[in-house]
């Protein structure tokens, strides 16, 4: 059996990291609640966008060249993954790496490695191309020190070039759908080429725009494809903080009751102590007496 002083020492141990994991679930859940109020106030203006774009494509006679839209045999491929940069997030990072590894690969053997361009955000899952030794065009920093807008565009134009001048016939994303803070959904979606489909709904809509229909919907559809973008980091980022929050608020439960068996094992050696040394005594004055 362990000494009081080891016992002592691993409940102190403990309970400081109990603090650090309490501390950490804290700066987590406010962090989620913060990216949660974004993605609340940002989702209506995103599916207003789309509805606007459906309702007026559903308007229209006859075709409208949409070359963001265009479907084409697929021969080249772009492939971005999300993950974090540091870890205590539960199976976050593993779960979206074997997602991101499983249609990689799906890729390359249908089209071959040097068709498939890979573009990473977060360490985590850099690292884990690295060991299966597959080519990274570009490497972005974490969502969670550079997230913003500007950043959603940037990817989302540089992408947008990419499949316009026939780089890449599709643009595919591997990330964590936030579902709640104790659900994170590992998720592919193809963002290019976007579906622009018409929608009525049983309702007839007569739209007047300028200068002419195709212009119109080719400045249109590429706000789509920011907003879409932007979208799906918030999702992902959310999904980070949730399950990191999770993660903590998991370990911190762990430590409190692990605190509790480590306290009994304490209450006890001290008792068989307390025990032997009355024995002693007591033996001590038998061995006097007689």
């Amino acid at each position: 059996m362990a000494s009081l002083k080891e016992i002592r020492a691993r409940i102190s141990s403990v309970a400081s990291t109990q603090k650090i994991t309490s501390a950490m679930k804290m700066v987590s859940a406010a962090k989620l609640k913060k990216t949660e109020g974004i993605t609340t106030r940002f989702l209506p203006y995103k599916n207003k966008l789309s509805e606007a774009l459906a309702n007026y494509l559903g308007s229209l006679e006859g075709e409208v060249s949409i070359p963001l839209a265009e479907h084409r045999e697929v021969k080249k491929v772009a492939l971005m993954a999300f993950s974090s940069s540091s870890g205590l997030c539960g199976v976050y990072n593993s779960n979206v790496s074997k997602l991101f590894k499983q249609v990689y690969d799906e890729y390359v053997e249908s089209l071959g490695a040097k068709n498939v361009t890979v573009f990473l955000f977060g360490k985590k899952i850099n690292d884990y191309a690295k060991k299966f030794g597959i080519k990274v065009e570009k490497a972005y920093e974490p969502l969670a020190e550079k997230m913003s807008y500007e950043l959603a565009m940037e990817v989302s134009d540089m992408m947008v070039d990419l499949f316009l001048s026939h780089k890449v016939d599709r643009v595919e994303l591997v990330f964590n759908h936030f579902k709640n803070a104790g659900v994170q959904v590992p998720t592919r979606e193809v963002v290019l080429p976007l579906k622009a489909e018409a929608a009525n709904g049983g309702m007839s809509f007569d739209y007047i725009v300028e200068p002419d229909k195709e212009t119109f919907v080719n400045q249109l559809i590429p706000k789509v494809v920011r907003t879409n973008f932007y979208s799906i980091m918030l999702d992902t980022l959310t999904a980070e903080h949730g399950a990191r929050m999770t993660a903590m608020h998991i370990a911190s439960d762990n430590a409190d009751q692990l605190s509790q068996e480590l306290k009994i094992q304490y209450n006890k050696a001290r008792q068989n102590v307390i025990t032997n040394e009355l024995i002693d005594i007591v033996g001590g004055a038998e061995a006097l007496n007689g």
